[in-house]
This record gives C-alpha cells, sequence and structure tokens, in this order.
C-alpha cells in the first residue's frame, strides 16, 4: 500500500509520529501525493494544504486527536463537516474522543493508540548521577510538568483544557507536606504556571526547549509527573512516562483509563488519595513498542 500523510510541521507530536513511521514502519511505503493510495491526515487542522483534486480520487482517512468540547465552536463543527465529506473514516487514539466523533458523523472510525517508541523512551536507573548532572538535590521532591499551559494569544491566560490551575492547587497541597517540593518544568508557552508558582513561592526549575534525549532524562529525575487536563487526545506523556517507569498520576482523560491504574486516576476531590503504580501502566504498554505498535494501523489500512 502507498500512504500519503499531511505534515504539520509545527514542532509538535505528529510531526514525530510520521517521522516513526516512515523510518521504523517497513511493511508500508510511504509516497508522494501524486502516487498515492491512502491519504492519512494525520494533521487535521492542515487538511486544506492538500488539493480537493487529490482528497476525491484517494481513500482518506483523518485523524482526530481530541476535541476541546469549550472551544468546539459552531465554526469549528462548521469545518468538521465540510471535511467529513471528503474523509471515509477516522481515526482516533482513545475511547472518550471516539465518543465525541460519534456525535459528528456515521462514517467508520477505528479506536487506535499511537505507538510507542521504546528507542525514546525507557528507563535509567542510575538516578543519583542523573540528579547531580541538572544540580537535583537528592533530598528535592521533584514532580514534572512538560506540556504548554498558556494561551498563545496573549501568552498569560491559562490554556484551561491542559489544567494549569489545577496542576498550581496539586503542587500547593505537595509544597506544604514536602518543603522540599520542586516542580521542573520544561516546553514553552510556560508562562502561566511560572507565575503561578513565583506568586506561591513553590521552587521550579525551567529549561525551555530540550532534546529526546534529554527529555528522557528528566523525566527519570522526576519523583511524580501529573497530568491534571480537563481534554487530551493522549496525552503522550502518559505512554512516555509508562516507558521509562516515570510515577504518574493523571485526571481521566484522553488513554489514562486504558493505561494507568484505576488508583492513578484522580480529580480534584480525590487527588491526595491517588498512588502511581509504575508496573501496571508498564505492563499495559508493551503490546505498543515498535514493531507491535504498527499492527493494528496497518490492518486499518489494509481493510480501508
Amino acid at each position: 500500500m502507498k500512504i500519503y500523510i499531511n505534515n504539520a510541521n509545527e514542532n509538535w507530536v505528529v510531526d514525530r509520529f510520521q517521522k516513526e513511521w516512515n523510518q521504523f514502519n517497513s511493511r508500508q511505503a510511504r509516497t508522494y501525493l501524486l502516487k498515492n493510495k491512502i491519504i492519512w491526515l494525520i494533521s487535521p487542522w492542515t487538511w486544506k494544504s492538500v488539493p480537493k483534486y487529490f482528497l476525491k480520487r484517494n481513500k482518506v482517512l483523518c485523524t482526530i486527536h481530541h476535541i476541546d468540547e469549550e472551544k468546539f465552536t459552531d465554526e469549528e463543527k462548521a469545518n468538521f463537516y465540510y471535511r467529513d465529506q471528503f474523509v471515509d473514516a477516522y481515526h482516533v487514539i482513545s475511547d472518550k474522543t471516539k465518543n465525541q466523533v460519534l456525535k459528528l458523523t456515521e462514517k467508520k472510525i477505528y479506536n487506535i493508540p499511537f505507538w510507542a517508541n521504546q528507542n525514546l523512551w525507557f528507563e535509567i536507573k542510575d538516578k543519583t548521577s542523573l540528579r547531580k548532572k541538572y544540580g537535583i538535590s537528592e533530598e528535592d521532591f521533584l514532580i514534572g510538568s512538560f506540556q504548554r499551559d498558556t494561551e498563545g494569544s496573549d501568552l498569560k491566560s491559562p490554556k484551561l483544557s491542559k489544567g494549569p490551575d489545577s496542576f498550581v492547587e496539586i503542587a500547593k497541597y505537595f509544597n506544604k507536606v514536602n518543603p522540599n517540593t520542586v516542580i521542573l518544568l520544561t516546553g514553552k508557552r510556560r508562562q502561566y504556571i511560572k507565575n503561578r508558582l513565583d506568586n506561591e513561592k513553590i521552587k521550579y526549575k525551567y529549561l525551555e526547549m530540550v532534546s529526546f534525549e534529554t527529555l528522557n532524562e528528566l523525566y527519570n529525575l522526576l519523583n511524580l509527573y501529573i497530568v491534571s487536563s480537563r481534554y487530551e487526545g493522549g496525552p503522550q506523556s502518559i505512554i512516555e512516562c509508562s516507558l521509562n517507569k516515570t510515577p504518574i498520576i493523571s485526571t481521566d482523560v484522553g488513554i489514562a483509563s486504558q493505561i494507568l491504574s484505576p488508583e492513578s486516576i484522580f480529580d480534584m476531590n480525590n487527588f491526595k488519595n491517588s498512588k502511581p503504580n509504575v508496573e501496571f501502566s508498564y505492563q499495559n504498554i508493551k503490546n505498543l513498542l515498535i514493531p507491535e505498535g504498527f499492527n493494528k494501523f496497518n490492518e486499518m489500512f489494509k481493510e480501508l
């Protein structure tokens, strides 16, 4: 089969998915648009860059990563319906997103989590040397958050779908029970959480943009990673933490309930009682490792 994958070119996770597909999945041949049999809109928000001529003459699969219901305006819904006329089937990565898309289309929906790249995400057992490398004390209780939390429109308002306000409330609790709490942040658009942590006098360490190698090391430094989102597609941090055995707790978003132990899933009423279970999540992630993680995708494209 020949498959054309559109590209976001935004230095976001879908660009990595496209690269990994082409690099590791030998069963499928990547192709240019003129010679394709299937068009995979893995980046649905850039679908209009694909000429409609090609969309009409080929099979089209569209990945819906997640739907932020608070931002899904009438205009966004109209855009979905307009694109839907060119789409033959949909791909989602979680039960929750599937239920959202079911309300919008009668097209077939494939529910397949993205694969897990064990070449990028793996456990590093020598935590002492890692902490020395990054200037982290052995006594510090390190909590991680590696995703955007601030709206790009003004670089100060919280991106509420990611739950940064909830994250700060949880950080306040941990800082109260453990004065050695330090928050570790990476990535762009972290202004909201940084300002809130400054106001609350909670210690943090911020590394803006890092390589995958460094990011894996940062995961391995953590005592806890927190996903506090209200809406999510993955998030991929659940898969990444599961692979490198980073303790993680999460709200019940995206694939959380498919990967994490029930005791690791929280809401703002019970987060104090949530507990990471690294062995549970690691066992649940094994069938997503490369190359096995491509199998269901290959079956989906064969059926399509």
